[in-house]
């Protein structure tokens, strides 16, 4: 069996890796800053919480289809070092628009940021098979996945603490994440030189000159030609299904569950923070425990059971927290949700590694977040609006049964084409 330690011992993923770790503890300052910025203006808003989510998403229909070719084309250890330069600076011009209260362009630089990591994730997610050979890919996928988990435990803790600290509030936060990715670009500049397709000069002109050219294209077309290439292999379409449920679920829970929390407990971010440290110490647990144990499982057994259980501990959550709004049982359950779920997009991202060709990893990472960031925006627009009639109780149970009936679905398919073929 892989160990971790040997995977990590490779200096050029060790460098990503932690690069990522520091990043990832600076999104949660600035989620949860942004978080407090709309329920200061506007309590109890699903619809509020949307608006600002969107902006996040959207570019991921503008620029991530485009980005996809270039990223194939270029260096993506270069795209990467730049994209997060481009971010810090984005994220280091917030405290100065909130402090002349001009709230659209805190959004501006929202959109701008998260315009800029369109061509970043599909970059770090094309590179670590470079980085590592192939039989390391799962347990490179399981440390990928936990630099999310550990970021986000470090930085909600720290969250909580800073956005209600008047000597450092949620100012501070923005700065010290404009500081996280000029960081994790000083250690990605340190990995050592991987191959890519086709070796191009690679500046912040190129980069530029991409965004602009990405602008100008047809999105609807590219669109299109990245799932025509998706439908090619056959085990993307498996791929593309599970990742399109999994984050219409979370889309459709994403405000509501929000709202849903500070409406029991009574604080706009402090309770998020706690509860939000449990379901990533959660999905850090199943990380680790799928990337040690699991490799023998067949993936796609792995990713039916997940769901079935993720949607029995999210109707669990919903119960436990609207009669009986105890925060540490809230927090159990949640670390609970969190261990189910992470064998999800593990298993997914491994299945794309193996399944296309290492000239197309950077279209057909764009093209996937185009198809899941859609069912994303779709189900949290509805959601939110659908909280005002049947109540966020309601939505959040339907989104957990959404969850039980197509692991339920999907088990009961795979039984019935095993029995087939033998």
């Amino acid at each position: 069996m892989i160990k971790f330690r040997e995977v990590l011992s490779n200096r050029n993923f060790f460098f990503l890796w932690v690069g990522q770790l520091i990043s990832t503890f600076g999104d949660r300052l600035t989620q949860m800053a942004l978080v407090a910025l709309v329920y200061q203006q506007n309590p109890g808003s699903e619809i509020a919480l949307a608006k600002l989510i969107s902006f996040t998403i959207i570019p991921v229909f503008i620029i991530g289809p485009i980005a996809g070719v270039w990223i194939d084309r270029l260096n993506r250890k270069n795209v990467m070092v730049i994209s997060d330069i481009f971010r810090g600076c984005l994220i280091l011009s917030i405290p100065f628009f909130i402090g002349i209260k001009q709230i659209l362009f805190v959004y501006l630089a929202i959109f701008l940021t998260f315009s800029i990591s369109r061509f970043f994730i599909p970059s770090k997610m094309a590179i670590i098979p470079d980085l590592v050979p192939k039989e390391n890919l799962l347990v490179a996928n399981t440390l990928s996945g936990t630099t999310y988990m550990i970021g986000n435990v470090v930085g909600l803790i720290v969250a909580g603490i800073i956005v209600n600290t008047q000597s450092i509030g949620a100012i501070g936060g923005f700065y010290i994440d404009s500081m996280t990715f000029f960081v994790s670009a000083l250690l990605i500049a340190m990995i050592a030189h991987v191959r890519s397709v086709k070796e191009v000069s690679q500046n912040i002109i190129t980069t530029t000159e991409a965004i602009s050219s990405s602008l100008r294209r047809s999105i609807a077309k590219d669109i299109i030609e990245g799932l025509k290439t998706i439908w090619r292999y056959g085990d993307m379409r498996f791929i593309v299904s599970v990742f399109f449920i999994l984050m219409t679920g979370l889309g459709a829970v994403s405000c509501v569950i929000i709202v849903f929390v500070q409406h029991a407990f009574g604080t706009s971010t402090r309770d998020l923070g706690f509860l939000g440290t449990f379901l990533v110490t959660g999905l850090f647990i199943g990380t680790m425990l799928y990337g040690k144990f699991g490799q023998g499982v067949p993936k796609r057994k792995v990713v039916f059971y997940s769901f079935i259980a993720s949607g029995i501990f999210i109707t669990v959550f919903a119960l436990v927290v609207e009669k009986h709004p105890n925060l540490l049982t809230a927090g159990v359950i949640s670390a609970l949700l969190g261990a189910a779920a992470s064998p999800i997009m593990i298993s997914a991202n491994t299945l794309t590694h193996e399944a296309i060709p290492e000239e197309l990893r950077g279209r057909i990472f764009s093209s996937l977040e185009v198809v899941i960031h859609l069912g994303f925006m779709v189900a949290m627009f509805l959601a939110a609006y659908a909280a005002k009639y049947i109540g966020r109780l309601w939505v959040i149970m339907i989104a957990g049964a959404v969850f039980y009936l197509c692991g339920a679905v999907g088990l009961a398919v795979e039984a019935k084409n095993k029995a087939t073929c033998s």
